[in-house]
């Protein structure tokens, strides 16, 4: 038989080539490749930021309103609780102003948690707070279409840690551009 020798490389070559297509790559825990784990959607291993490095699209105008977001970006929550605090209003006001005055900016409003609690109960109290940040981003006039809710629960800290301190720094939501 001549055709068992071929048979059996083909056998090989096959199983070779479903091996090397199942291997790992590597990557992060949050399936990017670029070492930038929880970026989020305006870090910089974004696709908006990679095009404005290669020069795709931008013009100078677009890229100086890139710096008139607000530089404070994150929202903090006391504990259990989904209501905006006082304090933090003109942040939210700042944001929405810019949303309002930029229609054609996206952002994605990430929820966190601190790790008290199951995990199933700290991703819904992360989008209840996102939601929050939402309704009163749409009652300052900012269209719904700019805003994209995520929860990550307590899957991404801000501090790792197992006190008080670390879990006020864990309740938050942050606006990723």
């Amino acid at each position: 038989m001549q055709f068992k020798p071929y048979a059996q490389g083909l056998t090989v070559a096959i199983s070779l080539a479903v091996l090397a297509g199942c291997s790992s790559t590597g990557g992060t825990q949050d399936g990017s490749m670029d070492g930038m784990s929880g970026t989020g959607a305006g870090g910089s291993g974004s696709a908006s930021s990679q095009g404005m490095e290669s020069g795709q699209g931008t013009s100078g105008s677009e890229m100086g309103d890139r710096n008139a977001i607000p530089a404070e970006r994150t929202i903090y929550f006391a504990f259990d609780r989904d209501t905006i605090r006082p304090e933090f209003e003109s942040v939210l006001e700042a944001h929405a102003q810019y949303l309002k005055n930029h229609p054609n900016t996206d952002v994605v409003l990430e929820g966190h948690a601190d790790e008290r609690g199951t995990r199933e109960y700290n991703l819904g109290l992360g989008e209840r707070r996102a939601q929050a940040v939402e309704q009163y981003l749409s009652v300052e006039g900012v269209s719904s279409s700019q805003v994209e809710i995520v929860s990550y629960g307590e899957e991404r800290p801000a501090v790792r840690g197992h006190d008080e301190e670390s879990y006020a720094q864990n309740r938050r939501v942050v606006f990723s551009y």
